[in-house]
């Protein structure tokens, strides 16, 4: 998974990137694949805001929280981007139950013996004459 960070009016530190990093990693569970996080922290009018956009091969999601401490709004815009990850889990995993596979049959003889050869003389000739 390819992490972005950008800080817009904020001062960068490590500890903070830390976190970002650390609370990154807990989406791994919920991806099979390539992934693209984009982390966007800022102040406005004194509420820190982030806003976190995923972005995968057949899916993107936007989560975005305002909060007067910014480690508390990292905490809320990845319970958002955790509940729609859970979410689409949730519905692939159900999709997959609910679907009918086709009978396999291992044996041959058992496979043709409903075929009725006399059923199927009417479309053969027919075939031929054309």
């Amino acid at each position: 998974m390819k992490i972005t960070i950008s800080f817009l009016h904020l001062e960068h530190t490590p500890s903070l990137d830390e976190r970002i990093q650390e609370k990154s990693q807990k989406l791994n569970k919920y991806l099979g694949g390539k992934s693209h996080l984009k982390w966007s922290c800022s102040v406005k009018d004194g509420k820190h805001m982030a806003e976190v956009t995923l972005i995968g091969p057949h899916f993107e999601y936007r989560a975005t929280a305002a909060t007067d401490n910014l480690y508390k709004t990292i905490d809320v815009v990845m319970e958002k981007i955790e509940k729609q990850l859970s979410k689409r889990k949730d519905k692939m995993r159900n999709s997959r139950i609910h679907k009918v596979e086709a009978p396999v049959v291992l044996d041959i003889e058992s496979a043709w013996a409903d075929y009725d050869e006399e059923a199927f003389a009417d479309i053969d000739a027919a075939v031929k004459a054309a």
